[in-house]
């Protein structure tokens, strides 16, 4: 089989899927979005609309829709809400917009992989491996990236309990009741630990919806990976369930945390010698290793050619 005979088939293969995609996109979006204009839209969302959109909402509208195009079932959808609630996106479209974003990435870094194969390969067939094997790579991309945010949303929220453990003790000492106690927590702790703010109100409008105090700390723990935060669920649901004075408990655990975080950090400093043996061997030593000894080679190995000069 020739290049030009796999150029022609990777040809009518994006023909033939672009043509199944847009029909696809008629058949489906055209008529839910026509099923949506029929419907009474309210006077404040009419409103909202006339406001220019952002290129960043643009894209994510794009992606949506290209989310919106492939079918998923519910329980393919489960792991991958999880995923967004523990990373921060609440949003129902969030499912939709990060399948959009894989397949995106996919298409991507295929065409990228085909266009370098093409261009560096001398067989076609080597040029559609590469194409799959980069798609299949850029289609895992977008959940490592899901998961660098989780652990960094896990971070911010460890970060900002102590304090807030210290403002719940303060409030309930005060004679504050502690939904009160963390609904103010959630207003201090705004400007400076932005991600525990958000479930901190998060908690108040569940509670406002009807909901109990353990139904709303269990979705808390549920919603986000952290152990800690899981804790200190753990702990207020004990405290509510066996009716324990909290403050006393509240400043222990806070205390526990800040233990933790002196531990982690003396930790983090004891493996920096460790992580420091690889650039060192391998970048600095040689750099070393040549400024002190590339002299002395250059003086060696003119002398021998002065000695072999002499004998001939």
């Amino acid at each position: 089989m020739t290049t030009s005979t796999l150029i022609l088939l990777m040809g009518f293969f994006v023909f033939v899927a672009g043509a199944i995609g847009a029909s696809g996109y008629y058949l489906v979006l055209r008529t839910a979005a026509k099923r949506e204009e029929t419907e009474e839209v309210p006077e404040w969302a009419r409103d909202a609309g006339k406001r220019p959109a952002s290129p960043k909402e643009h894209l994510a509208s794009a992606l949506q829709q290209i989310g919106e195009a492939m079918p998923l079932k519910e329980a393919e959808m489960d792991p991958a809400r999880r995923q967004l609630l523990a990373a921060g996106y609440r949003s129902p479209a969030a499912i939709r917009i990060l399948l959009g974003t894989k397949i995106a990435s996919a298409i991507v870094f295929a065409i990228v992989a085909g266009w370098i194969g093409l261009s560096w390969l001398d067989e076609g067939i080597g040029a559609i491996i590469a194409a799959l094997a980069c798609g299949g790579v850029g289609y895992l991309i977008p959940e490592r990236v899901i998961a660098v945010l989780i652990e960094n949303r896990s971070y911010r929220l460890r970060s900002g309990l102590a304090a807030a453990l210290d403002l719940w003790a303060l409030g309930i000492e005060a004679g504050q009741p502690l939904d009160q106690s963390i609904v103010d927590s959630s207003r201090e702790l705004a400007r400076v630990y932005p991600d525990l703010s958000s479930e901190l109100a998060t908690f108040q409008m569940e509670l406002r919806a009807g909901k109990s105090r353990i139904e709303v700390l269990n979705e808390i723990s549920a919603r986000n990976r952290e152990p800690e935060l899981r804790k200190v669920c753990k702990l207020l649901i004990d405290g509510d369930r066996f009716g324990t004075t909290l403050a006393p408990a509240l400043r222990n655990h806070a205390k526990y945390l800040r233990v933790r975080g002196r531990q982690r950090a003396q930790e983090a400093a004891r493996k920096v010698g460790v992580k420091l043996v690889f650039p060192i061997f391998f970048l600095i030593f040689p750099s070393v290793i040549l400024i002190t000894l590339g002299p002395a080679v250059i003086q060696i190995s003119a002398m021998f050619q002065s000695m072999l000069s002499d004998l001939k």
